[in-house]
């Protein structure tokens, strides 16, 4: 048995005018929880359209499970449920014969309806059953897509962007029941924007940018990678000019709050303070910040030869 969930192996993609994919290799382990990132027009989709038999690669070649996508395509299918950004649904049936006809297309009958009615339990949809789906509200409709992807019971699921537009609740709703599907050995895709989501999910970490693997690590590393560490001061008081040794750190300043990024290992919160004072202000308060991954995010990402790094 492979310990490799989605093997990639210089997938490369071109489009008319566009170089979408430029020889992008990596894996997905098997059983964890990974975050696929990047900005707009990155590659995300492009590799996801490939993986699930969408699109077709100019040249390299995808693996599902050690399923070919392109010479094992029936069995890479049956590995992989994919919850697609995009609102699909067929306007003439309702919740629970879509799920059914879904999972006859996976070649499963009868033996998966409880498995239909435990997902709509969990995905709170017991009680739209019977509904047609073009009565339900955005959000109940993205629930019957995750619905839909996992009506096979695929041991790869990738989710595209499955949180945009839909309330905290859902979002919510949504978490719960991935950490739960990873936890039962899945092995999970999470494409998003919410950065905050990847930071808290995911195990491992790929950012994509211009078609190119720009980085893959351990959260925790990709984390780590960050030189800097954030001060938040709230001043009172009518002081002067603050020291140069404390402007050259401010970010920015929010009225009575002055917002500081601080070298690790270089730049002392204690100098700071005493400079602030020193310049004549009083400090009521006081707090710091690690880096986030929307910190690295950005400025991995930066469109400038400083911001590329090696994976």
């Amino acid at each position: 048995m492979t310990d490799t969930a989605i093997s990639f192996r210089d997938v490369q993609k071109r489009y008319a005018t566009t170089h979408a994919l430029k020889g992008v290799s990596f894996d997905i382990r098997r059983g964890e929880y990974f975050g696929l990132l990047g900005p707009n027009g990155a590659g995300k989709s492009t590799l996801i359209s490939i993986t699930a038999g969408l699109a077709q690669a100019t040249s390299g070649s995808v693996a599902v499970l050690g399923h070919d996508v392109v010479s094992d395509y029936r069995a890479a299918r049956r590995a992989l449920g994919v919850v697609p950004q995009e609102l699909v649904y067929d306007p003439f049936f309702s919740v629970r014969e879509m799920l059914r006809l879904q999972a006859g297309y996976q070649g499963c009958g009868k033996e998966v309806w409880p498995w239909i009615d435990e997902l709509l339990e969990r995905l709170e949809l017991e009680d739209k059953g019977a509904d047609s789906i073009r009565q339900l509200s955005g959000g109940m409709k993205r629930r019957v897509l995750i619905a839909q992807a996992l009506v096979h019971k695929p041991e790869v699921v990738i989710l595209d962007e499955p949180t945009a537009g839909v309330d905290v609740e859902l979002r919510r709703t949504l978490w719960k029941f991935t950490r739960e599907l990873n936890e039962a050995g899945h092995t999970i895709v999470l494409t998003t924007h919410y950065l905050e989501e990847a930071e808290e999910l995911c195990d491992r970490i790929a950012i994509l940018n211009h078609g190119e693997l720009q980085v893959l690590e351990d959260k925790e590393a990709l984390l780590d990678r960050h030189p800097y560490r954030f001060l938040s001061i709230e001043l009172t008081g009518d002081g002067g000019e603050l020291p140069a040794e404390v402007q050259r750190l401010v970010e920015d300043r929010r009225g009575d709050t002055l917002d500081l990024k601080l070298k690790q290992g270089e730049d002392f919160i204690g100098d700071v303070i005493e400079g602030v004072r020193g310049a004549g202000y009083r400090i009521t308060d006081v707090h710091t910040r690690e880096p986030s991954l929307e910190n690295i995010f950005v400025e991995l990402t930066m469109d400038s030869e400083d911001s590329k790094v090696s994976a």
